[in-house]
């Protein structure tokens, strides 16, 4: 158990800042570290929940503080919670091949393949919530391999600890695709980006609400108007 879960958490933390860092370099020109960093209160949020359904409207309103256009960010946010939900379908591959070993079936490389394809879909569409990933992992063994269903039951103890990783891993590559997705569209203000990732331009953690335009006159009368009263004027 320990293997599979220290296993998990090296590929999960390979995927991230190798794979998904190479392309947000190389597409966006930003550092995952920054951006990561950026989301540093949705990660611990995500991490005491075991969910990463509990930062949806956050990311949504960091995105859009960041600079990546409000169309961009409603569809591909959403839509990724639905279909990219990388954690999900590292942690079903990995599961699978090491019930198959406890169980003492070990799966030929054909069957690996035709394995990781099938779980690569069954990941699509899973629920982000705590327990998902080991209900998705129950149902694909039933259909791929019937006979390795018992085997789920020797992860439920540490789904827990490996839940979280999951959960993390699918926010960061969210997180990552909206940039993606608002580069390769150009709804994307890379000066903005530069100032909100440098922290000149912290986001409202009051409100979770962004909006650039500038405050109607009424508005800013009654700004003024509560500010000379608090100065005494």
């Amino acid at each position: 158990l320990a293997v599979i879960m220290i296993g998990f958490y090296l590929t999960c933390g390979l995927f991230v800042f190798v794979v998904l860092g190479a392309l947000l370099r190389l597409v966006a020109g930003i550092n995952i570290w920054t951006l990561l960093k950026y989301l540093g209160r949705e990660f611990l949020l995500i991490l005491s929940t075991s969910s990463s359904e509990s930062a949806l409207p956050r990311l949504i309103a960091k995105m859009e503080h960041l600079g990546i256009s409000k169309p961009v960010v409603g569809i591909t946010v959403p839509t990724g919670y639905s279909f990219n939900l990388d954690g999900t379908a590292i942690y079903l591959t990995m599961a699978s091949l090491f019930v198959a070993e406890a169980m003492g079936d070990p799966l030929s490389v054909g069957e690996q393949i035709s394995l990781l394809v099938f779980m690569i879909i069954a990941s699509k569409g899973a629920a982000g919530v705590t327990g998902a990933g080991l209900a998705t992992l129950a149902g694909g063994l039933q259909s791929h391999r019937p006979e390795l269903v018992d085997g789920v039951g020797l992860i439920v103890g540490i789904d827990r600890f490996m839940s979280e990783a999951r959960a993390l891993t699918n926010f960061a590559g969210n997180a990552v695709a909206t940039v993606l997705v608002g580069t390769w569209t150009k709804e994307i203000d890379k000066e903005r980006v530069a100032e909100v990732l440098a922290g000149r331009a912290p986001f409202d953690e009051k409100t979770l609400v962004d909006d650039h335009a500038p405050a109607p006159a009424a508005d800013r009368a009654a700004e003024e108007g509560e500010e000379r009263a608090r100065a005494g004027v």
